[in-house]
C-alpha cells in the first residue's frame, strides 16, 4: 500500500531561530516515522522579509522589482536548508529545494507572480529515495528562468498548489495561533475558535483581514478541493478544518468578524455622470496594479457625481497619482484622500437564510457612537468602512452582540508580528 503523503507548511515564526527549527525538524521526523511521506514548505526565519526589504531602501529608493524578488526569496531557501539540515541531524534523510527547481513556473509579474504550472518531478525522485522534501515557500520562475515571488502570504499558495499537483492526502497549515477564530484574539480576549470553516467563508476572513492564510491560497483550494487544516506548530491541538460547505456550518449566523486597519479611502468629485467614463478611470487604476476594493457612487446631480473607493494604504501614494491623471482625461473635478479609515466585516454562511444581520449590526455600532461611512455586501459578508481609531472598540461591540465568543476563553497569539508568507 502506497504511503500517505502530506504537505505540511510552516510560517516565519515556527522557524523563527534555530531552537523552533529544531522543533519543527522533531515534529516532522514524528510524522515521518509514522510511514508518512512529507513535503514540508516554509516560509522565511521570522522577520527577515522586513530585513531585507528595509536592506533594500538603504541601497535604493526604487528598487526594481525584478531584483527585490531576487532578494526576497532569499529568506525561504535558508529556511527550506536549515530545517533539511535540522531533519537530517536526526537520523531522516531530508532534501531542499528552491520554488524554482521543484518547478513552480509562473507568469512575469514580479512580487504578485500567479503559478502557471507545477511539475514536481524532482519532488517525487527525492520521495522516492525515502527523503523528507523541504521547500522554499513564496517563489517560483517563469518560463525564461526569471526569479518571481508570489506575494504576501505566498508560502500558503505553495504548499496548496504542491498538495494539489502532488495529489496529496492532506495539506497542513502550521502557524502561531491554533486555528481560525471568531476575532483577532488580541482584539477580543473571548474569541472562539472554529473547528471548521468553509472555503468561501475563509476566503473572506482572509481578504477581509483575518491574517491567517492567503486569500488566493484558498481560492487555489476551493478549486482542487484541498481540504485544509490550519493548526498552531506550538500544539498538537486540533485547528480549523477549512473545505466544502457543510449543514452544521449553517447553524451559526455569522462565523467572524474582521478589522482591517491599512485601508485608504480616495474620492473623486465631479466625475461627469455619463456611461464609459467610470470605465476609464478604473481601467487606469488597474493598469496601474492596484487592488481597488469598496466602490461608492453617489447620486447625479447636475450631470455630475461623486465616486470613492477604497485601496490598501500601502497604494494610496500611487493610486492618487493614477487618479489625478484619469481625472484631468475625463474632465473631472478634485481628488482627495482619506488614510484613516478601517474596514470591519461580518461573515458567515448562515447570513443567506437570516434577515436582520445589517440592522442588529448598525444598532451594536450605534450604541459605540461608531459611525459608518461606507457599505458593501455579498451573500455571506457585510463589509464597512468605519475610522481607524474606532477599529478595536467596534470589533468587540459587534463580536459580543452576535454571541461570538466563548466565557473565559483567552488566547494570545505566539510569534513575529513580520510581514506573512
Amino acid at each position: 500500500m502506497k504511503p500517505a503523503l502530506v504537505v505540511q507548511k510552516y510560517g516565519g515564526s515556527s522557524v523563527a531561530d534555530p531552537a523552533r527549527i529544531r522543533a519543527v525538524a522533531r515534529r516532522v521526523v514524528a510524522a515521518r516515522r509514522t510511514g508518512k511521506q512529507l513535503v514540508v514548505v516554509v516560509s522565511a526565519l521570522g522577520d527577515t522579509t522586513d530585513e531585507l526589504v528595509e536592506l533594500a531602501a538603504e541601497v535604493s529608493k526604487h528598487p526594481p522589482q525584478r531584483e527585490m524578488d531576487l532578494l526576497l526569496s532569499t529568506g525561504e531557501q535558508v529556511s527550506a536548508a536549515l530545517l533539511a539540515m535540522a531533519i537530517r541531524s536526526l537520523g531522516v534523510k531530508a532534501a531542499a529545494f528552491t520554488g524554482a527547481q521543484v518547478g513552480i513556473i509562473t507568469d512575469r509579474a514580479h512580487t504578485q507572480a500567479r503559478i502557471q504550472d507545477v511539475s514536481a518531478k524532482r519532488i517525487h525522485d527525492a520521495l522516492k529515495r525515502g527523503c523528507v522534501v523541504t521547500v522554499a515557500g513564496f517563489q517560483g520562475m517563469t518560463p525564461d528562468q526569471e526569479i518571481t515571488t508570489l506575494g504576501r502570504g505566498g508560502s500558503d499558495l505553495t504548499a496548496v498548489a504542491l498538495a494539489s499537483a502532488l495529489k496529496a492526502k492532506a495539506c497542513e497549515i502550521y502557524t502561531d495561533v491554533e486555528g481560525v477564530y471568531t476575532a483577532d484574539p488580541r482584539i477580543v480576549p473571548n474569541a472562539r475558535k472554529l473547528s471548521a470553516v468553509s472555503y468561501d467563508e475563509m476566503l473572506e476572513l482572509a481578504s477581509l483581514g483575518a491574517q491567517v492564510m492567503q486569500a488566493r491560497s484558498i481560492e487555489v483550494a476551493k478549486k482542487y478541493g484541498i481540504k485544509l487544516h490550519l493548526r498552531s506548530s506550538f500544539s498538537k491541538r486540533a485547528g480549523t478544518v477549512i473545505g466544502k460547505e457543510e449543514k452544521r456550518m449553517e447553524q451559526m449566523v455569522v462565523s467572524g468578524v474582521t478589522l482591517r486597519k491599512d485601508e485608504a479611502k480616495v474620492t473623486i468629485q465631479d466625475v461627469p455622470d455619463r456611461p464609459g467614463v467610470a470605465a476609464k478611470i478604473f481601467k487606469r487604476i488597474a493598469d496601474s496594479r492596484v487592488n481597488v476594493d469598496m466602490i461608492v457612487q453617489n447620486e447625479s446631480k447636475k450631470g455630475h457625481t461623486d465616486v470613492s473607493f477604497t485601496v490598501d494604504r500601502a497604494d494610496l501614494r500611487k493610486v492618487m497619482q493614477v487618479a489625478r491623471r484619469a481625472t484631468q482625461e475625463v474632465k473631472g473635478g478634485k481628488v482627495t484622500s482619506d488614510p484613516g479609515i478601517a474596514k470591519l466585516s461580518v461573515v458567515g454562511v448562515g447570513m443567506r437564510s437570516h434577515s436582520g444581520i445589517a440592522a442588529k449590526m448598525f444598532e451594536a455600532l450605534a450604541d459605540e457612537s461608531v459611525n459608518i461611512g461606507m457599505i458593501s455586501t455579498s451573500e455571506i459578508k457585510i463589509s464597512i468602512t468605519i475610522r481607524r481609531e474606532q477599529g478595536a472598540q467596534a470589533v468587540r461591540a459587534i463580536h459580543d452582540a452576535f454571541g461570538l465568543g466563548k466565557v473565559g476563553a483567552k488566547v494570545k497569539a505566539k510569534g513575529s508580528k513580520g510581514r506573512k508568507r
